[in-house]
């Protein structure tokens, strides 16, 4: 069996670099840009019980990895919203476990959520977009890590977010 920590983490665990400057933005801007397309080529074919695979013993299935995205990626976007136009907001943790185990993102149909994930970065990105390099360093406050961090930290961890679920989806088909 593989080892445990690299089916949670398949790509590693999120390190930003020491200085984030405008060429990681831009990057991880593109990384956004692909991510809701990976994820609807990825899951494109797969029959009911491939859906039902979790990535790992006591993971979430697909299904759920899916919706995952969807709603994360939902809470991300306000998230954002929130520091661009409040001074150092805090923002609004959510039971993303708890989310998982609701029946539409044990059982809903994952179209839904890479509908909805392609939207919410095409929106995101437009904003993205338009912003200066020093709105990325605008700060929020994250309560459950009682820390400040910048919008370019967030754009950054959100980029990674996407390919570690991805990596999640690739290896519970492998498995």
């Amino acid at each position: 069996m593989q080892d445990l920590e690299l089916l949670r983490y398949p790509i590693g665990k999120y390190l930003p670099p020491t200085t984030i400057n405008i060429g990681h933005i831009q990057l991880w801007i593109e990384d956004l840009i692909e991510l809701p397309q990976l994820i609807a080529q990825a899951t494109i074919h797969l029959s009911e019980e491939e859906l039902e695979t979790p990535y790992r013993p006591d993971g979430w299935t697909v299904r759920q990895v899916v919706h995952h995205l969807a709603d994360s990626h939902i809470n991300a976007y306000t998230r954002v919203r929130l520091t661009l136009t409040e001074d150092d907001p805090t923002i609004r943790p959510y039971f993303e476990e708890r989310w998982a185990e609701l029946p539409d993102a044990k059982n809903g149909d994952i179209q839904l959520s890479i509908a909805l994930l392609t939207a919410i970065h095409q929106r995101w990105v437009a904003l993205l977009k338009t912003l200066l390099p020093e709105d990325f360093e605008r700060r929020y406050f994250h309560p459950e890590s009682k820390q400040q961090h910048t919008l370019g930290y967030l754009i950054g961890n959100y980029a990674w977010h996407g390919k570690h679920h991805l990596g999640h989806i690739e290896a519970a088909l492998k498995n």
